[in-house]
């Protein structure tokens, strides 16, 4: 079998599948926008700053962009469905490339299987609501995994048409939202106080920022789609662009109606003396619009859940592929279907991971939001945000030693340094809270972030024997040598 990037045609994923508007429909329901609004950022608002959100997003929003100029700069010179792992590569070598890969793939399968915690207990309380079915959480879980894995096992376009569709209700309910509290004057009238320096520094601003970045978690993946996507060059710098600035101006225009909707002065009481914080939004659907709208939002809740469920199942599974093809897992993992050009055999290796991680939390009768969801995307969010720093200062090193082709060292340089820098920060803060974010206390408060380092070791270890028994593979991970 070929291994390097450039694979036969008949092992390749299927090539010119999507255009710009696909993957950002795919990077898009990855993020999750109405669950990062009914859930993610009303409990940020909660334990962080407040009606300051807003103001926190834009923050994010300028540290994304940062990041994404260097991303796509190097994005122009490496298309590979690798991502982080294959422009870590390229940067720092192949031993290096190896730990992203084994980052990546802990926390793209961590974020895929601890949504399957909200998915359910969202699924089963709409069934009840509508039908007035009781069932249990997992019961639904296991619906979902079936169809799921059949649509990663199929042609990738198929999957965008149906996320094409989930996101764009996701965001006509939430937009309809807006409108609803804007044309009412919000509670108490439309102010900018949510901009203001008061308002960004109350509370606690770093526990707030945490959860605004993760909320963006996804949309990184544009990368991961470039062997599938036409014109490469040019459509995965744009898609990136596009993701942040569609996923970011609609978070921030929209907890900005979520804050006058509630009123400034009146937003964390009103969260706190919920008992399910998540609940927030939808009250003020009821409230501002009607029950019809609460409704529509409680079914599209349910499949923005289920998009994101399908957008992370793809991105593991490119990832099991190419780090398959490469030699540094199972080189079953890295063949496409012969007739769907899928990455079907990573596709049936995450969906087994997560039916298996799922019944062990059932057999467990853990509490599927409290643990599996808040546990596993939490530490996705700690992967991810690595990751990001890892890549910022590989877009340095690889411009280096390639012609930059005229981009400038501000965005190849300067950019990609602060962008690191400033990952650091945000992943720094998120260990020093993981406790406060997670929910979980003594062994689990650092023993989940401790994967990281475990999960780097067993990537260093993979690269070594690789290099040992076939330099000639080691020398081209990540599709080129970077030396």
């Amino acid at each position: 079998m070929n291994t390097d990037s450039s694979a036969t045609p008949a092992n390749t994923l299927k090539q010119g599948a999507l255009g710009v508007g696909f993957i950002v429909f795919f990077v898009v329901s990855a993020a999750g926008p109405l669950a990062a609004i009914s859930g993610g950022l009303p409990i940020g608002m909660m334990l962080g700053d407040g009606a300051g959100m807003p103001a926190l997003l834009l923050i994010v929003i300028a540290i994304l962009l940062m990041f994404s100029a260097g991303y796509t700069a190097m994005a122009s010179h490496v298309t590979h469905a690798g991502g982080f792992y294959a422009f870590v590569a390229r940067g720092f070598g192949g031993n290096m490339g190896a730990i992203a890969a084994a980052l990546a793939i802990l926390g793209y399968n961590a974020m895929q299987i601890g949504l399957y915690g909200l998915f359910g207990v969202a699924a089963a309380a709409l069934a009840h609501d509508l039908f007035g079915l009781s069932s249990p959480w997992w019961v639904w879980d296991y619906v979902a995994m079936v169809t799921i894995a059949v649509l990663g096992y199929r042609q990738v376009d198929l999957s965008a048409k149906l996320l094409m569709f989930l996101v764009a209700g996701e965001y006509l309910v939430v937009l309809l939202l807006d409108v609803f509290i804007l044309k009412a004057g919000g509670a108490h009238g439309l102010s900018g106080v949510s901009f203001s320096m008061p308002a960004l520094m109350s509370g606690a601003p770093a526990i707030g920022l945490l959860f605004c970045f993760a909320s963006f978690v996804g949309f990184e993946a544009t990368t991961i789609y470039g062997e599938e996507a036409r014109n490469p060059e040019r459509t995965i710098p744009l898609a990136t662009y596009l993701s942040v600035l569609l996923i970011g101006g609609f978070y921030t225009f929209s907890a900005w109606c979520l804050v006058m909707g509630a009123g400034a002065d009146q937003l964390v009481p009103t969260l706190t003396s919920l008992s399910d914080p998540t609940t927030f939004t939808f009250i003020l659907s009821k409230q501002y619009a009607g029950q019809w709208l609460s409704t529509a939002m409680s079914v599209l809740f349910v499949t923005s859940v289920y998009a994101a469920l399908l957008a992370f199942h793809n991105s593991s599974a490119r990832y099991f592929y190419s780090i398959g093809r490469e030699g540094l897992l199972p080189e079953f993992l890295g063949r496409t279907h012969p007739e769907h050009q899928s990455p079907h055999a990573g596709s049936l290796l995450q969906t087994g991971l997560a039916f298996a991680i799922i019944t062990v939390f059932v057999a467990l009768k853990s509490d599927p939001v409290l643990t599996l969801f808040s546990w596993l995307t939490n530490l996705a969010t700690l992967c991810v945000v690595t990751l990001m720093a890892f890549v910022s200062f590989a877009v340095v090193a690889f411009f280096r030693r390639q012609p930059a082709d005229g981009m400038g060292a501000l965005r190849v340089v300067v950019l990609p340094v602060l962008a690191g820098a400033l990952l650091i920060g945000v992943l720094i803060l998120a260990v020093a809270n993981f406790k406060v974010l997670t929910g979980a206390s003594g062994f689990l408060s650092w023993g989940l972030p401790s994967l990281l380092p475990l999960a780097a070791l067993i990537g260093w270890s993979r690269a070594v024997l690789l290099k040992r028994r076939h330099p000639e593979r080691h020398a081209r991970l990540g599709g080129s040598s970077p030396a």
